[in-house]
């Protein structure tokens, strides 16, 4: 690797740094200002008052990494009114709490304008011998995975310093890859522009955070991931459509055991509980900073798996998602991630009996 792409490289994430980090102190006296404010209730596991805009500042300094070291593109343009309405979306609900389906409409709006003007699309994949053409049901297809990746990082954002560092590990994970590969086009530069502005907000979101991400901030990070895996998905190889997954295995596994959960006892899924990945390693007395690492741990773990692969040694990489679907196979059956106490007793008096 030469010295001007690893120059580039470490300005890409310093400029967006160091404007989050001198910016958050201001859109703090912001938030309280305008009562973007979480107060602890309910599942809450903070116990004071603190502000919600973290995504306003993440958002500049995204802004400000493509002012820097981005170029003009319709691509580009797509990306930009996307952000924009995710992010006043997530504002607003920051303020003052949105209906559910008034931030849904705002999270349809940013994956129509990435789908139908941007013309972003998962078109076709290939894998195993067989090439799929997704035809007309590329727009469907990838608004869902958009509309995904939003609320995947949305659900997970429980823990000081959680949403942020999944999401951080992604960027630095597909900054990785790309940069190995040589491939040094969009998804490059804003992946490591994200990389520099999330970490920028981590210095006041680590336990005992001063600040939150908020809708505005949880919402965007989940956006720009799905912009950053729908560019890599040009080169239409079922590489390319599952690693980018893999790499989120921990909020996606967390979504699908939040569904399943809910399915399962008869509740809405859209209704929160105390029985997402975090809350079970709270519930064991485990600190909220320990918590988070661990969680930190597997998924640098997940994401280490998907760069050995990609770079060239299937076989370890097969490897390595083995043991980590073993230990998450263990987790699901060792606490109430899916199922309580209650159903996993009726499960072994059936077993027993067969």
């Amino acid at each position: 690797m030469n010295t001007d792409i690893m120059m580039k490289i470490f300005l890409m994430i310093a400029v967006p740094f160091a404007f989050v980090v001198i910016l958050i102190p201001f859109i703090k006296k912001i938030a309280f200002q305008i009562n973007a404010i979480d107060v602890p209730r309910g599942r809450h596991l903070h116990s004071k008052s603190t502000p919600k805009l973290g995504g306003l500042a993440i958002f500049i300094g995204f802004l400000i990494g493509y002012m820097f070291f981005g170029t003009h593109s319709v691509t580009m343009n797509a990306i930009l009114i996307g952000s924009f309405i995710i992010v006043m979306t997530g504002v607003i609900d920051d303020i003052c709490e949105l209906d559910p389906k008034a931030k849904f409409a705002g999270q349809l709006m940013a994956a129509l304008v990435i789908t139908v003007y941007g013309n972003m699309l998962i078109r076709d994949v290939s894998a195993f011998g067989l090439y799929i053409n997704f035809s007309i049901f590329s727009y469907p297809l990838t608004i869902f995975f958009i509309l995904g990746c939003i609320n995947c990082i949305n659900l997970i954002d429980g823990l000081d310093g959680l949403s942020g560092g999944i999401s951080s590990i992604y960027y630095l994970t597909i900054g990785i890859i790309a940069t190995m590969q040589g491939k040094l086009g969009l998804d490059f530069v804003l992946a490591f522009v994200m990389f520099g502005a999330t970490l920028g907000f981590l210095v006041y979101n680590f336990h005992p955070a001063t600040i939150f991400a908020g809708d505005s901030g949880s919402m965007f990070m989940g956006f720009i991931i799905s912009v950053i895996a729908l560019l890599g998905f040009k080169n239409v190889t079922m590489t390319s459509l599952i690693i980018p997954l893999l790499i989120l295995a921990i909020p996606i596994l967390d979504t699908l055991f939040a569904i399943l959960r809910r399915l399962i006892k008869k509740q809405n899924i859209a209704v929160g509980d105390t029985y997402h990945i975090h809350h079970q390693l709270i519930n064991r007395n485990i600190p909220q900073g320990k918590a988070v690492l661990i969680i930190y741990i597997v998924d640098m773990l997940f994401a280490a798996a998907s760069i050995v692969y990609v770079l060239g040694d299937n076989n370890l990489g097969y490897l390595i998602y083995g043991s980590l679907s073993i230990i998450v196979i263990i987790f699901v059956f060792k606490t109430n991630v899916i199922f309580d106490n209650e159903l996993k007793k009726r499960i072994k008096n059936k077993l027993r009996k067969q």
